[in-house]
């Protein structure tokens, strides 16, 4: 606990400090950013991008490692036993064995072997020896070596559609995440504004009334409503630094090190000029073309679709009979060889069969195979269902803040038209100071509002927009 209490300490230090900064450097020379620079370095730089990219490299080399499988193997050794000077046996082996795709297995061999005590069975002196395994029931068609290498290679597809749909949903929290630090600050913007036409008119008023020409409380009116606008701009102020340091979560640098914020650090992109506000009906008609089958998440269901149907594929082989063939030919060293027939002389060949008889374990694996392959069907349903309500959403949201954008600007522009008029009355003598503070914090929400609205549309836009990064082309 006195460890939590420090710690909550120190973070309030730091922000006190972070506070002053920008504070006391806020005229001084700053950096700007804008919204393609920042996911840039998103992009190029943050720890969970990074990792995204290793998992598809993890992947790569489960193929490799699949691969393995079918590599050749050579193997040799080297044996002698001798007992009261009586020499066993004197062996030497080398060995090749090569698997080869359809389950059939290549073997070739030297073996020399010599002594006073060999098994009647054993051939005396070099042999060479080059064989072949075939299986003819199971394995024959398809393997665990064949399935390990196909699974690999679907779980590549697999990750990748993962790793893509993480990283655009990383890239869409930052750039949401950028557009809500650029409307901190042009609301602090505002508030600044209304700040220094509240000091002016605070100047005019307090001269008017040396002047004779407005009663006293004009003047406690006029600083009432100046104090109100800076407790509005500090709290603004506030607001813009929370969001700067929750902005400096996302930005790193070279080497995985976060990027320490020395110095202020302004947005140099307005919440006006976006291609959102020209874009966006090409954005929507682009979705009316595009069909939800192809979206990264789906091609994820069906990548592990075929790992499920490898996987019942090879249950399936139990089921058949293990019935494997194995022909071995032999040529003694210094021999002249006779190949054929094969069947004739210097052979040796073998077939083995196992039947398992009440096939229960084969039958629940093979069940449990289709059961999983089931129960993904089910999950690709219900996922094609969640990203059409997604869609249908983000549009509707969409079209939706688009018109309200049209009509806070009109609202705002009537605040505006109604404000002007009261101050052409008040300097005429035929309003107060009262009358125009109230229009002016009508004309101050709705500029608020406005901003508000115009952030809302960006991160609908953005949703959308990288929504349709995760479809295939």
């Amino acid at each position: 606990m006195k460890k939590q209490a420090k710690m909550k300490r120190q973070n309030k230090i730091i922000f006190t400090l972070f506070l002053l900064l920008f504070h006391n450097s806020f005229a001084q020379d700053s950096l700007k950013i804008s919204a393609q620079e920042f996911i840039s370095v998103v992009k190029n730089y943050h720890p969970l991008a990074l990792k995204y990219q290793l998992q598809n490299k993890m992947a790569e080399t489960e193929i490799t490692k699949a691969r393995g499988s079918f590599d050749p193997v050579l193997g040799a050794k080297l044996g002698e036993k001798n007992i009261d000077g009586t020499r066993y046996y004197e062996q030497k082996n080398i060995e090749l064995g090569i698997p080869t795709w359809y389950g059939i297995e290549v073997t070739g061999s030297y073996n020399y072997l010599d002594g006073e005590k060999l098994n009647s069975s054993d051939t005396k002196g070099g042999l060479y020896q080059m064989g072949i395994t075939v299986p003819l029931g199971k394995n024959l068609l398809y393997d665990k070596r064949r399935a390990v290498l196909d699974q690999a290679k679907f779980a590549q597809k697999m990750t990748e559609a993962e790793q893509a749909v993480l990283t655009n949903d990383l890239l869409l929290e930052a750039e949401n995440m950028y557009w809500e630090w650029v409307q901190h600050y042009e609301i602090y913007q505002l508030k600044s504004k209304i700040v220094d036409i509240n000091k002016e008119r605070l100047k005019l008023t307090k001269k008017t009334f040396e002047y004779g020409e407005r009663p006293a409380i004009d003047t406690v009116e006029a600083v009432s409503q100046l104090q109100s606008f800076e407790l509005q701009q500090r709290d603004a102020y506030l607001n813009f630094v929370k969001s700067t340091q929750q902005l400096q979560v996302f930005l790193w640098k070279d080497g995985q090190e976060l990027y320490e914020i020395s110095q202020p650090i302004f947005p140099s992109d307005h919440l006006s000029n976006h291609v959102a506000y020209s874009d966006f009906e090409f954005l929507l008609q682009e979705f009316k073309n595009s069909e939800t089958t192809r979206h990264l998440s789906i091609l994820y269901y069906n990548q592990k679709n075929n790992i499920l149907e490898s996987e019942r594929k090879l249950k399936w082989q139990s089921f058949l009979p293990k019935l494997d063939f194995t022909y071995n030919f032999f040529n003694k060293e210094n021999y002249r060889a006779d190949y054929l027939p094969l069947f004739d002389n210097n052979f040796q060949y073998g077939l083995k069969l196992e039947i398992p008889i009440f096939q229960r374990e084969a039958r629940a694996n093979y069940q449990m195979a289709k059961i999983k392959i089931n129960q993904n069907q089910l999950d690709t349903q219900l996922k094609l269902r969640e990203l059409d309500t997604k869609i249908e959403t983000y549009k509707n949201e969409l079209m939706n803040y688009h018109i309200q954008i049209d009509l806070s600007e009109n609202n705002l522009v009537n605040y505006q038209r109604l404000l002007y008029a009261e101050e052409t009355k008040y300097s005429n003598g035929e309003s107060s100071l009262f009358l125009i503070n109230s229009r002016e914090n009508k004309v101050i929400d709705a500029q608020e509002k406005f901003i508000f609205i115009k952030t809302k549309f960006l991160k609908s836009f953005n949703k959308l927009k990288w929504m349709k990064e995760n479809f295939t082309l």
